[in-house]
Protein backbone atom coordinates (compact mmCIF):
# COMPACT_ATOMS: atom_id res chain seq x y z
CA UNK A 1 0.00 0.00 0.00
CA UNK A 2 1.14 3.52 -1.20
CA UNK A 3 2.00 6.02 2.02
CA UNK A 4 2.24 9.61 2.43
CA UNK A 5 5.17 10.96 1.13
CA UNK A 6 6.24 8.83 -1.24
CA UNK A 7 6.96 9.15 -4.96
CA UNK A 8 3.57 8.55 -7.29
CA UNK A 9 4.22 5.63 -9.46
CA UNK A 10 4.41 7.14 -13.20
CA UNK A 11 1.51 5.43 -15.30
CA UNK A 12 0.19 5.42 -18.72
CA UNK A 13 -2.72 5.19 -19.82
CA UNK A 14 -5.69 6.26 -22.13
CA UNK A 15 -8.68 8.81 -21.42
CA UNK A 16 -12.20 9.17 -23.16
CA UNK A 17 -11.05 10.49 -26.15
CA UNK A 18 -8.56 8.11 -27.08
CA UNK A 19 -5.21 10.23 -25.85
CA UNK A 20 -2.47 9.02 -24.05
CA UNK A 21 -2.05 10.09 -20.66
CA UNK A 22 0.72 9.93 -18.28
CA UNK A 23 1.52 11.24 -15.03
CA UNK A 24 4.95 13.05 -16.68
CA UNK A 25 2.43 15.16 -18.74
CA UNK A 26 1.48 17.09 -15.02
CA UNK A 27 4.95 17.38 -14.19
CA UNK A 28 4.90 20.58 -11.95
CA UNK A 29 1.94 20.65 -11.02
CA UNK A 30 -0.63 19.03 -7.85
CA UNK A 31 -2.37 16.64 -9.29
CA UNK A 32 -5.55 14.92 -8.07
CA UNK A 33 -5.88 11.13 -8.75
CA UNK A 34 -9.01 9.98 -8.43
CA UNK A 35 -9.65 6.03 -8.62
CA UNK A 36 -13.56 4.81 -8.34
CA UNK A 37 -15.54 1.61 -9.32
CA UNK A 38 -17.62 2.48 -12.32
CA UNK A 39 -18.82 4.83 -14.59
CA UNK A 40 -22.87 5.95 -14.19
CA UNK A 41 -23.18 4.62 -10.86
CA UNK A 42 -24.78 6.63 -8.23
CA UNK A 43 -21.76 7.40 -5.72
CA UNK A 44 -19.10 7.34 -8.63
CA UNK A 45 -21.56 9.89 -10.50
CA UNK A 46 -22.17 12.31 -7.04
CA UNK A 47 -18.56 12.11 -6.92
CA UNK A 48 -17.88 12.97 -10.55
CA UNK A 49 -20.56 15.99 -10.49
CA UNK A 50 -19.25 17.53 -7.16
CA UNK A 51 -15.27 17.55 -8.69
CA UNK A 52 -16.85 18.94 -12.21
CA UNK A 53 -18.97 21.68 -10.29
CA UNK A 54 -15.95 22.30 -8.56
CA UNK A 55 -13.74 22.16 -11.29
CA UNK A 56 -12.66 26.05 -11.46
CA UNK A 57 -11.84 26.54 -7.89
CA UNK A 58 -9.83 23.12 -8.17
CA UNK A 59 -7.70 24.67 -11.32
CA UNK A 60 -7.59 28.02 -9.39
CA UNK A 61 -6.01 26.40 -6.65
CA UNK A 62 -3.51 24.79 -8.78
CA UNK A 63 -4.73 21.18 -9.76
CA UNK A 64 -5.08 18.95 -12.13
CA UNK A 65 -7.91 16.19 -11.85
CA UNK A 66 -7.66 12.63 -13.33
CA UNK A 67 -10.21 10.03 -12.86
CA UNK A 68 -9.38 5.98 -12.68
CA UNK A 69 -11.73 3.13 -12.94
CA UNK A 70 -11.45 -0.09 -14.90
CA UNK A 71 -14.12 0.85 -17.31
CA UNK A 72 -13.29 1.21 -21.33
CA UNK A 73 -12.37 4.22 -23.27
CA UNK A 74 -16.49 3.81 -24.89
CA UNK A 75 -17.98 3.73 -21.45
CA UNK A 76 -15.77 6.78 -19.76
CA UNK A 77 -16.47 8.68 -23.22
CA UNK A 78 -20.75 8.39 -22.56
CA UNK A 79 -20.12 8.54 -18.88
CA UNK A 80 -17.72 12.10 -19.94
CA UNK A 81 -20.69 13.27 -22.22
CA UNK A 82 -23.51 13.07 -20.13
CA UNK A 83 -22.57 14.70 -17.17
CA UNK A 84 -19.88 17.09 -18.89
CA UNK A 85 -17.10 16.51 -17.31
CA UNK A 86 -13.87 18.89 -17.81
CA UNK A 87 -11.19 16.20 -17.11
CA UNK A 88 -9.98 13.05 -18.21
CA UNK A 89 -11.30 9.88 -17.89
CA UNK A 90 -8.32 7.14 -17.72
CA UNK A 91 -9.05 3.69 -18.92
CA UNK A 92 -7.47 1.29 -16.94
CA UNK A 93 -9.20 -1.96 -18.24
CA UNK A 94 -6.07 -4.29 -16.96
CA UNK A 95 -6.22 -2.38 -13.52
CA UNK A 96 -2.30 -1.64 -14.11
CA UNK A 97 -2.60 1.79 -12.22
CA UNK A 98 -4.86 0.32 -9.57
CA UNK A 99 -2.41 -2.04 -8.77
CA UNK A 100 0.21 -0.06 -8.82
CA UNK A 101 -1.33 2.41 -6.38
CA UNK A 102 -2.59 -0.54 -4.25
CA UNK A 103 -6.34 0.32 -4.94
CA UNK A 104 -7.27 -3.14 -6.54
CA UNK A 105 -7.94 -5.31 -3.81
CA UNK A 106 -10.91 -7.01 -1.84
CA UNK A 107 -13.76 -5.62 -0.67
CA UNK A 108 -17.18 -6.42 0.70
CA UNK A 109 -20.38 -5.00 -0.53
CA UNK A 110 -23.64 -6.61 0.33
CA UNK A 111 -22.51 -9.34 2.43
CA UNK A 112 -20.20 -10.57 -0.55
CA UNK A 113 -16.46 -10.13 -1.12
CA UNK A 114 -14.90 -9.99 -4.41
CA UNK A 115 -11.98 -7.79 -5.83
CA UNK A 116 -12.51 -4.10 -7.17
CA UNK A 117 -11.71 -1.21 -7.18
CA UNK A 118 -11.41 0.64 -3.94
CA UNK A 119 -12.80 4.75 -3.74
CA UNK A 120 -9.03 6.05 -3.30
CA UNK A 121 -7.92 10.16 -3.98
CA UNK A 122 -4.20 10.91 -3.92
CA UNK A 123 -3.01 13.92 -3.80
CA UNK A 124 0.26 14.93 -5.49
CA UNK A 125 2.29 17.57 -5.34
CA UNK A 126 4.06 19.30 -8.22
CA UNK A 127 7.26 17.22 -7.56
CA UNK A 128 5.69 13.94 -7.66
CA UNK A 129 5.16 13.13 -4.13
CA UNK A 130 2.26 11.98 -2.65
CA UNK A 131 0.90 14.32 0.30
CA UNK A 132 -2.16 12.98 1.24
CA UNK A 133 -4.43 9.83 0.12
CA UNK A 134 -8.15 9.87 0.86
CA UNK A 135 -8.93 6.50 1.58
CA UNK A 136 -13.24 6.99 2.17
CA UNK A 137 -13.67 10.44 0.14
CA UNK A 138 -16.81 12.03 0.68
CA UNK A 139 -18.37 11.73 -2.57
CA UNK A 140 -21.01 14.64 -2.14
CA UNK A 141 -18.19 17.21 -0.70
CA UNK A 142 -15.47 15.55 -2.49
CA UNK A 143 -13.33 18.52 -3.84
CA UNK A 144 -13.86 20.52 -0.47
CA UNK A 145 -12.81 17.84 1.22
CA UNK A 146 -10.06 17.78 -1.12
CA UNK A 147 -8.66 21.74 -0.10
CA UNK A 148 -9.07 21.22 3.25
CA UNK A 149 -7.16 18.19 3.67
CA UNK A 150 -4.26 20.04 1.12
CA UNK A 151 -4.20 22.94 3.69
CA UNK A 152 -3.56 19.99 6.54
CA UNK A 153 -0.58 19.07 4.91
Amino acid sequence: MLQEKLKAPLFNGIDQNGNKVSLKDFKGKKIILYFYPHDDTPTCTTQACNLRDNYTMLLKQGFAVIGVSTDDVKKHKKFETKYQLPFPLIADTENKIALQYGVWDWKKFMGKEFIGMHRTTFLIDDNGIIQKIIRKPKTKVHAQEIIETWNEK
